[in-house]
């Protein structure tokens, strides 16, 4: 029988660290519906979530998956579900559904080839502006981008502590590659793993209004069962949680979801820069593109260009503050992506005409190779 808890170090995919950093982080419920190259999460989870005394259920589609997450939120459990492009797609709605009714949970999206059906079991990062925008209406997301096997692990670890912290759900954004590649991957004892679960309510409970913020902005979350009036719906709603149809109740509500993400960017937004002290050209890339552009800044640096790499961890919200600093001081950017330029408009939007902007990119299928960083750099540079 497997441990209930792993430690040491292990060889796995990124799919199956995914999995564990999950467990690590005190997952207890996974709601998915299989979808290549997403479904080793689901199949690791599956057997290993009752090791840890949780429960996993394959739900009739991802729509439904994503519900059932929700749902066990509420029931007061750390709940994750894993998808790729196509299950995505499905999950928007109630993608919007959990920001809307503050609902902390976990999804990861291991991209492939795309639209529709695409390249099932190649990788591409082509989803990047679906996670920021994909459901409607205006709102504000936390999304995370891994490099490596490790990363996943950890970077999962931290998703549902932002998650529980702000009471939102976040997105990992992550690929075939990440999910298919085998790394060797340390996960530590559980003491020296630092998890961050939902503040809960104090008080009378009769007084409690579950939308009412405390002073960084979250409500306090009680689960459902523990005595406290919860009323959770996806109108617009006052801090009882009732429907509130009007446009003050709208702008009231508002400013609180959009807020407690926007007023702790500090927190949230995550970078990682290698020779950016002396860089003249700065390459933007995150995922499994940053592991291609590390390799490119290094083969420039022999070449006598003094480039640098900064590599985006956390996409959304986008570092634009940091971006806007660098185009100050730089000769120009290049933004390094599996897809036409996503992230690349945002770069551009940031820099705006301070200083040129170039995309390496491709429809997806293949990793971007150094050479082809170091072509489009010596050609624009």
């Amino acid at each position: 029988m497997k441990p209930a808890v792993l430690t040491g170090e292990y060889f796995m995919t990124g799919d199956v660290a995914c999995a564990e950093g999950a467990m690590a982080a005190g997952c207890l419920f996974f709601g998915g519906y299989p979808i290549t190259p997403a479904t080793e999460i689901a199949e690791h989870m599956s057997g290993r979530l009752p090791d840890v005394g949780g429960t996993y259920i394959q739900m009739e589609d991802e729509i439904a998956a994503i519900a059932s997450v929700l749902g066990a939120s509420w029931a007061g459990v750390k709940s994750m579900t894993a998808t790729s492009g196509p299950g995505f797609s499905l999950m928007m709605e109630n993608l919007g559904l959990g920001i809307c009714t503050e609902t902390p949970c976990v999804i990861v999206n291991v991209q492939r080839g795309g639209p529709s059906t695409g390249l099932p079991t190649m990788g591409a990062q082509s989803d990047m502006m679906q996670a920021r925008w994909g459901s409607h209406g205006d709102y504000e997301i936390i999304v995370m981008s891994p490099s490596s096997c490790q990363e996943i692990f950890y970077q999962t670890i931290t998703a549902f502590n932002l998650s529980e912290a702000y009471r939102i759900p976040v997105v990992i954004m992550t690929d075939e590659i990440i999910g298919h590649m085998s790394e060797k991957v340390i996960i530590p004892r559980a003491k020296e793993i630092q998890t961050v679960s939902r503040v809960k309510p104090k008080g009378k409970k009769e007084n409690f209004k579950p939308f009412k913020p405390g002073p960084n902005g979250v409500a306090p979350m009680p689960a459902a069962g523990e005595g406290y009036n919860v009323h959770v719906t996806g109108l617009t709603h006052d801090e009882k949680g009732y429907p509130a149809m009007a446009v003050e109740a709208q702008e009231e509500m508002m400013k609180r979801l959009i807020g407690k993400v926007r007023n702790n960017l500090d927190d949230i937004i995550k970078t990682e820069g290698y020779l950016l002290e002396d860089a003249e050209i700065v390459i933007v890339s995150y995922g499994v593109s940053a592991r291609t552009s590390f390799a490119a800044v290094g083969e420039a640096r022999a070449m006598g260009i003094k480039a640098g790499l900064l590599r985006l961890i956390t996409i959304w919200p986008f570092p634009e503050e940091q971006i806007k600093e660098l185009a100050e001081k730089v000769k120009g950017f290049i933004t390094v992506e599996i897809n036409l330029g996503q992230i690349h408009r945002e770069v551009q939007r940031c820099v705006g005409y301070r200083t040129p902007a170039y995309l390496v990119g491709h429809h997806g299928g293949t990793v971007i190779t150094p050479d082809q960083v170091l072509s489009v750099l010596k050609e624009a540079f």
